[in-house]
């Protein structure tokens, strides 16, 4: 299918795109005008600068404003010719001209510039009678020495130069505040500001990352203060739609003359327009309350000492920044929702009346609003009963489409872990401030993905593609453990990894990880994966793959606390692997200090299905989007997968699997003949033991998995659904489990039949990675063919990475002169150079092979890599079958220490074991990442190798099963990679 090119929005990007588009406009730059002693008493008694800031630091705002201060009106004027201002505040008493006038003269020079008049004074001074009298003053507040006013002056004017924009782009919501006494504004106005802000802060979901905190505070509503009630009225005519609420006082200018029942009267019109604004009369007469009531508006007395809790209640219970209090008509109330998960857990239980009173009330939309959430509430508000055929449709829309905003708003955000208000429907959590770490970061990076290209997803609606819900301990977890324990020198021994194993065990663990694990944990029994995601892993230089150790636990122990100390054993175990052999030996050849790693930890759910005491899921795999080993009419930028049944273990560490390209599923070139099927079929799977016995995991990250025959899984679904059936009698292969007979395993009923789409999937997530990261990738997949009754099959993404491309290539020639000199010549060959480094070649001899002594084999070489490693020699490794295979019946099973001074290698063919390419495994990824060629010598791709040659060149050493020869001069060694051909031309014997 044709996949997303362009940036792509979905509601919940765009919305905080949006939000990032809100209040544009600024007040960055204000100058205030005032006597020298006026500046002292704010800047020396008030400390005005410094307060402004920490106001801004404690409402978490940004950028708090700059002071210009000048001392007179002349010099004002000079200053804003001189620079520009965002906004003007005069102290009424200058030296040279009235505040008015001043006033008057800015307004000729810029319009638009706001002007504030800052009085000492409650009585307006002389030549300020009011907004009509004083043009060039846009509003008065008084000054008491209280900074909050001047935080509430700067968002009031920052409010009125964004509303019109705000609210048309963004449906942002207004409340308007009408108020004409200077004193009373200046008490009230931060008074709102500071509940308005810090309920914004309080309801916003826990699930928000900090970046989306901050920019959905700028989707606060606004307040918009009228002085009089025709401009009231202007103001509600205007934003009408977008008006959340309305306090008013009593008393005000009505046509020019202070009227008495001028708040009433607007609160009235409010009501006769919209019955379901919520209203607030304000007044110093406690008498007025009767009035309020008389028109269903809340009532505050402005000179009450609880005007703070007063207005704070208003917020909560009327404006809807508290709790959703769920009611019956007659006001009781039933029930109570924090969050949006909340609301539609209780709307599937409250009462049909209690549902029709809120939602003929628009209660839902309003505490929608109130939270920002914009486009959920601008969908809910219109919905009414008349809609559905009855109540019970309504409700379950209403459910559905909150269900949808909240899980497709969690989609790609890596979210603070808290454990009061988690969304476990959020795929990504973190604990820490550190990074996520290489693999954690390919894994949000995926989540991303998906979520800007929603019609990839759709197009398979049978099919749940995911990303396994996450928790990520951020690399400062790592940090604080290791400096609290004493364990950096670890970095630098040559102790056992047993030992180190230990040394990180026994450490403390950061109390500050284990309270929020625990609550983790009390949340979630399903089995877990605990994955390493070091600086490097997955990166897109170098990336360190499978190095690190992963553990998989049951977590299904009764007890809390037991689960807690299992979590944390595996949590240290992978911290230790940090330090281990095998990333030390790594580190060393990349030319990196493995005391400057930094590991963060994925603690993910494990994708499958429960079988009697096995956890295992029916399908995993690695995928690529470049096959270095095309055949018959692949192309090599079509890719190749690897899939086992089970637990991937078997793929990545090279055993039976099958392989096929996901453009040609069906062309399986080693499994054409019964006899080819039955040889090269997986036998055995792995599976997680699913036991109560919470026992305490080992270095050995396998140790609490089951190597199962297949024949054990017999009745199991994974089986039924993947395998075919050999029956000897017709020496025939039937894609059927319901005959008698031997089962094989050959995935014909996904590949041949397509029962499940996986090659079509494959291909679309392959081609979507690549354009997501720019090069070729590499990624990690399960398959679960049975999420439960009701829910579908998964596709789970479980890593994704960067991979050795062959793109950009230099030109390596090759001549007919240098294939027919070649002691070595291969057409399947990977990498691209040209090298004279390697006077050294460790090679199997032929003549003592043995499969059943492969790991003898691999010791042998390990002590011959550790005398080139200490002799800084590079060397040409030769042997057969495939290189780090775990299965050792299909290879040798080194590891990369035993191989760390390798500079190239050559897999040859043996007539005692058959063993497919190994480019699924971590050990073929991390070879390729660190531009180590790797020769395959096939008879059937014209290669060759002069093992007579070779065999009788004096040795080094002489082992029982590989020997060591040194030439007196390096060989030659070239790779083309764009025709994957390589030669190695004889060097001079000794």
């Amino acid at each position: 299918m044709a996949l997303n090119t362009k940036p792509f929005l979905n509601e919940s990007d765009s919305r905080f795109k949006l939000f990032h588009e809100l209040m544009a406009r600024k007040v960055r730059d204000i100058l205030l005008v005032s006597t020298p002693y006026d500046a002292w008493i704010m800047e020396e008694d008030c400390r005005l600068s410094e307060r402004i800031i920490n106001e801004y630091q404690g409402l978490n705002l940004s950028h708090p404003p700059r002071l210009t201060w000048v001392s007179s009106a002349e010099e004002a004027i000079a200053a804003l010719d001189s620079k520009p201002f965002d906004m003007v505040i005069t102290m009424p008493r200058l030296s040279d001209m009235g505040a008015a006038a001043l006033g008057h003269k800015i307004k000729k020079k810029a319009p638009g510039l706001p002007v504030i008049l800052l009085s000492h004074d409650t009585i307006p001074s002389p030549d300020v009678k009011g907004p009509d009298s004083a043009p060039g003053i846009d509003r008065t507040f008084v000054w008491s020495g209280n900074t909050d006013i001047l935080v509430a002056l700067i968002k009031s004017t920052e409010d009125w130069m964004n509303v019109e924009k705000d609210t048309r782009s963004a449906g942002i919501r207004v409340i308007l505040l009408v108020e004409d006494s200077p004193y009373y504004l200046s008490s009230l106005l931060p008074i709102l500001y500071r509940e308005l802000v810090g309920q914004t802060q309080a309801v916003m979901e826990g699930t928000l990352n900090e970046e989306h905190r901050l920019v959905t505070m700028r989707a606060r509503p606004k307040i918009l203060v009228a002085g009089n009630y025709e401009e009231a009225l202007d103001i509600y005519g205007r934003f009408e739609s977008n008006v959340l609420g309305v306090i008013s006082d009593v008393r005000f200018p009505r046509n020019g003359v202070l009227d008495p029942a001028a708040g009433v009267d607007l609160l009235k019109h409010v009501r006769s327009r919209r019955f379901d604004i919520p209203l607030l009369l304000t007044s110093s007469e406690p008498a007025n309350g009767s009035r309020a009531r008389s028109i269903a508006a809340a009532f505050v007395d402005k000179n009450s000492d609880s005007l703070h809790q007063d207005v704070h209640r208003f917020f909560k219970e009327r404006l809807g920044f508290g709790d959703f209090v769920f009611r019956l008509p007659d006001g009781s109330e039933i029930g109570r929702a924090s969050n949006l998960k909340a609301l539609e857990r209780q709307l599937h239980t409250i009462p049909e009346d209690s549902f029709r009173y809120h939602s003929r009330q628009n209660d839902f939309s309003r505490w929608l609003f109130a939270r920002t959430e914009m486009t959920l509430a601008a969908e809910v508000r219109p919905i009414n009963d008349d809609d559905f055929s009855d109540g019970e449709s309504h409700r379950n829309h209403l459910v559905d489409i909150i269900a949808d905003r909240r899980k497709s708003r969690q989609k790609g955000i890596v979210a603070d872990f808290d454990a009061a208000d988690a969304d476990f429907d959020t795929e990504f959590f973190k604990i820490g401030t550190g990074s996520l770490g290489g693999k954690a970061r390919g894994l949000a990076f995926v989540s991303s993905l998906l979520r800007q290209n929603p019609d990839l997803c759709a197009a398979y609606p049978e099919v749940d593609i995911l990303v396994p819900q996450t928790l990520v301990i951020t690399t400062d977890g790592f940090e604080s453990f290791v400096e609290d324990n004493g364990l950096r020198h670890l970095s630098k021994t040559d102790l056992p990894d047993e030992k180190i194993g230990d040394s990180f065990v026994n450490g403390r663990f950061p109390d500050w990880i284990e309270e929020k694990l625990r609550d983790y944990l009390a949340q979630v029994t399903y089995p877990l994966a605990i994955r390493s995601s070091s600086l490097l892993e997955d990166a897109q230089y170098r990336a360190y793959a499978g190095l690190y150790r992963t553990y998989m636990i049951t977590n299904d122990c009764p007890d809390l606390e037991q689960r807690l100390h299992h979590l944390i054993h595996a949590i240290k175990l992978v911290y230790a692997s940090t330090y281990y052999k095998g990333p030390k030996a790594f580190s060393k050849r990349v030319g990196h200090r493995t005391e400057e790693e930094q590991m963060a930890v994925i603690i993910q759910k494990l994708v499958g299905a429960q079988y009697d005491d096995s956890f295992y899921p029916a399908i995993s795999g690695v995928a690529q989007s470049y096959n270095y080993y095309p055949f018959a009419r692949m192309k090599p930028e079509e890719g190749i997968v690897t899939i086992a049944m089970g637990l991937g273990r078997a793929v990545v560490e090279g055993e039976k699997t099958l392989r096929f390209s996901p453009a040609y599923p069906q062309l399986l070139p080693q499994r054409s003949t019964v006899d080819d099927i039955l040889e090269n079929a997986q036998r055995h799977f792995y599976a997680l033991k699913m036991e109560k016995s919470c026992h305490y995991l080992e270095t050995n990250d396998g140790a609490n998995l089951w190597h199962r025959e297949l024949a054990d899984a017999d009745n199991e679904l994974p089986m039924q659904m993947l395998a075919s059936t050999y029956v000897p009698d017709e020496h025939r292969i039937r894609d059927t489990v319901h005959v008698p007979g031997q089962r094989v395993l050959t995935f014909a009923h996904i590949l041949k039949y397509g029962e499940f789409p996986l090659a079509d999937i494959l291909k679309d997530m392959l081609a979507l990675g690549e354009q997501g990261m720019g090069c070729p990738v590499e990624m990690e997949f399960s398959v679960n063919l049975t999420a439960g009754d009701r829910l579908p099959p998964q596709f789970a993404f479980l890593q994704l990475r960067p991979m050795t491309a062959r793109a950009e290539l230099e030109q390596v020639d090759i001549s007919k002169e240098e294939i027919d000199n070649a002691f070595c010549v291969s057409g399947k060959a990977l990498g691209n150079a040209e090298k004279q480094d390697m006077a050294d070649i460790i090679f199997v001899k032929p003549e003592c092979f043995d499969p059943a002594q492969t790991m003898a084999v691999a010791r042998e070489i390990a002590r011959l890599n550790a005398m080139m490693v200490k002799a800084d020699r590079k060397y040409l490794l030769v042997g057969p079958g495939r290189w780090g295979s775990a299965d050792r019946w299909l290879g040798i099973p080194v590891a990369w220490a035993d191989i760390s001074g390798v500079g190239a290698m050559i897999e040859t063919e043996s007539d005692k074991l058959v063993a497919e390419p190994s480019q699924g495994s971590h050990f073929f990824h991390n070879i390729t990442t660190l531009g180590i060629n790797y020769i395959t010598v096939s008879k059937s791709a014209d290669g060759r190798i002069d093992w007579d040659w070779l065999t009788g060149l004096p040795r080094e050493s002489d082992f029982n099963f590989v020997a060591h020869v040194r030439l007196d001069a390096p060989v030659t060694l070239k790779v083309d990679g764009r025709r994957s051909l390589c030669v190695i031309v004889k060097g001079s014997a000794p």
